[in-house]
């Protein structure tokens, strides 16, 4: 997970904070206006809504004014309410114990849907139990069945829930299913990048909103991929120097800090 914040994924991460909870269609000036805030100039704000109503993301309306604006599609605001579970899980109870797995087989003439099957499951942190076999916590299948439902993938796959049984210590599997040390490195990047912006917020009195608005919105920029890469693996099973707790807690520290200060900048209305 780079450091390097593109527009397209700047502009999905304001929407997910604070632009699906703005009264009708976000317009496009107010658009440019609050990615500038973060480095991006008006150019590259129009090419990327562009690219994200070309995929479905975003749908152009017309604002009460009749200003042109952008509303996310169904489809997108699906996404978002799956990744909440996952970005925002330190606000939300443990989810359920064991596992799910997927398994697939899709013919060689539609080989192209096998790479998609693979890159998607990849994308929503399964690791590799065997050839055909993807494996992710319990807690991870709605989300799985909302993703794929969406791809048209279902014919393709079974899922199933269960706990593992051996022969392997499950420490030693989980280690084999996912590469650790890759995920923790990308905890270790996000720590280097905003444990340092926490001190200084945590060294200031007062939350001025444009700048809460900034942090914050490069750090759920960094930190919204990161549960995808790291599905939320059992302490239990992870190395006992495991960053994965730390970065969760500076995470959740930014958006207790910054999150609601941030809105004011948005014209996001209170409680919303």
């Amino acid at each position: 997970m780079a450091e390097l914040h593109t527009p397209r994924s700047l502009i999905v991460t304001y929407y997910g904070a604070y632009g699906r909870r703005t009264p009708g269609p976000v317009p496009v000036a107010e658009l440019i206006r609050l990615l500038g805030a973060v480095g991006v100039d008006a150019p590259s704000v129009r090419s990327s809504v562009s690219r994200l109503k070309r995929r479905g993301l975003l749908v152009p309306e017309r604002t009460a004014d009749g200003a042109a604006g952008y509303a996310l599609s169904a489809d997108a605001r699906q996404l978002l309410d799956d990744g909440d579970r996952r970005i925002y899980a330190h606000e939300q109870p443990r989810g359920e114990a064991g596992w799910v797995l997927a398994v697939f087989s899709v013919p060689e003439s539609e080989r192209q849907k096998r790479h998609v099957l693979r890159s998607r499951l990849t994308g929503l942190g399964f690791g590799t139990a065997a050839p055909g076999v993807w494996i992710a916590p319990a807690r991870l299948h709605e989300e799985t069945r909302h993703t794929l439902e969406r791809l048209q993938l279902t014919a393709y796959v079974d899922l199933f829930r269960g706990e593992h049984l051996g022969f392997a210590a499950t420490a030693e599997a989980v280690a084999r299913w996912w590469d650790l040390a890759a995920v923790a490195e990308e905890h270790e990047r996000f720590l280097g990048a905003h444990e340092p912006v926490l001190r200084a917020w945590s060294a200031r009195s007062d939350t001025p909103a444009e700048a809460a608005y900034r942090d914050y919105l490069l750090a759920l920029d960094s930190w919204r991929h990161l549960p995808y890469v790291d599905p939320g693996l059992p302490a239990e099973l992870l190395p006992s120097d495991w960053p994965g707790g730390r970065s969760a807690r500076v995470f959740a520290a930014l958006d207790a800090r910054l999150r609601v200060a941030g809105a004011g900048f948005c014209g996001v209305p209170a409680g919303a």
